[in-house]
């Protein structure tokens, strides 16, 4: 009987680097759903007053896509300020999709 001798090689554990992973939270989008009781200069108002850096002639674009294509994405970032931006615009009675993760 032939013994078959293992050979072992130390092996060297990786060394760590002062490198810290960063790992992003998700962003959400904030929709806006058509509907038959918001006329387009409510939408336009409220997107400008609640959305930060939202122009008058972008809310506009997004009221036709509103009415157009039954939805639009007004908003993308993180979910605390999408929370808080969902709430507004819904309270405001804007018919909103639920926060969804983009």
């Amino acid at each position: 009987m032939s013994s078959i001798t293992a050979i072992s090689t130390p092996t060297k554990a990786p060394e760590r680097t002062g490198q810290t992973i960063r790992q992003h939270y998700p962003n959400y989008k904030v929709i806006v759903l058509n509907d038959d009781v918001n006329t387009f200069q409510h939408v336009v108002s409220c997107l400008t007053r609640y959305i930060p850096q939202m122009t008058n002639d972008r809310a506009w674009e997004l009221a036709h896509q509103i009415h157009n294509e039954g939805q639009a994405v007004v908003w993308v970032g993180p979910q605390e300020q999408a929370e808080l931006y969902h709430q507004q615009l819904r309270r405001e009675g804007l018919t909103m999709a639920p926060l969804e993760a983009a």
